[in-house]
């Protein structure tokens, strides 16, 4: 009976995590990166774009579904599925369903990830950690939203180390939703242009982000999340 218990309990905490990789293996198994790319989407997108005016609630589901699990498995495709919202729904609905999207798929491996393996973190006993844990929680807001906002670091990489540093859910999910308003707003408005850079057989900038009338506005965003750390941070130092 105590090893049933045992058992239960490892299957409820590495189950999820294990789900997710799975499905991350399956997509490079079965090579399903071959459906990511712009010469597909051009090639169907007539095909794509009645169906979504026919069947437009349909449509917007199976893009969210299929968003949300690009991101909960980590796959290379968020960028691309970012402009095909923009293609398929315009600036304005394509960015809603993006924002939906992302938060929960991160939220999905960010909960995988934190089941998993955030105990087996938290119990270590070197300094580093427990002060790294203890920093980021109490900016965690800013900390999220500072990495969000700038388009240096890997989507996943956001989603998997908050969840080591015992980030509360709700925290993630705020910040996440937030910080990437502004890169989804340029993706999305980039894609609801496809048709036109398709009509004269171009592939889209997807650069755009790091050129510096979009890149310096992102900068100056990301920093100013981080006033209020910089401001407690001064005030201690002040005390002491």
């Amino acid at each position: 009976m105590h090893l049933d218990k045992v058992i239960t309990a490892l299957m409820r905490r590495w189950l999820p995590l294990a789900i997710l990789l799975v499905g991350l293996g399956a997509f490079f198994y079965f090579d399903l990166s071959q459906f990511l790319n712009f010469s597909t989407l051009q090639q169907h997108r007539q095909t794509l774009l009645s169906w979504t005016e026919a069947h437009y609630f349909q449509a917007a589901f199976i893009y969210i579904i299929i968003y949300i699990l690009a991101v909960a498995i980590s796959i290379p495709g968020a960028i691309f599925l970012t402009l095909v919202g923009g293609f398929l729904f315009g600036t304005i609905f394509g960015t809603l369903y993006v924002l939906i999207s992302a938060t929960l798929g991160a939220t999905l491996i960010f909960l995988a990830v934190r089941i998993a393996l955030e105990p087996w973190v938290a119990k270590k006993t070197s300094r580093w950690i427990k002060k790294m844990r203890t920093g980021f929680k109490q900016g965690a807001f800013q900390y999220l939203l500072f990495l969000r906002l700038v388009p240096l670091f890997p989507f996943w990489v956001i989603n998997i180390v908050p969840a080591l540093l015992g980030v509360k859910a709700s925290t993630f999910m705020l910040a996440t939703f937030i910080g990437i308003i502004p890169g989804s707003i340029v993706y999305v408005t980039l894609g609801n242009g496809l048709g036109s850079i398709f009509d004269r057989n171009e592939t889209p900038n997807l650069g755009i982000i790091f050129e510096l009338p979009v890149l310096l506005p992102l900068l100056g965003l990301a920093f100013l999340s981080l006033v209020p750390i910089i401001y407690q941070w001064k005030k201690r130092k002040s005390s002491t």
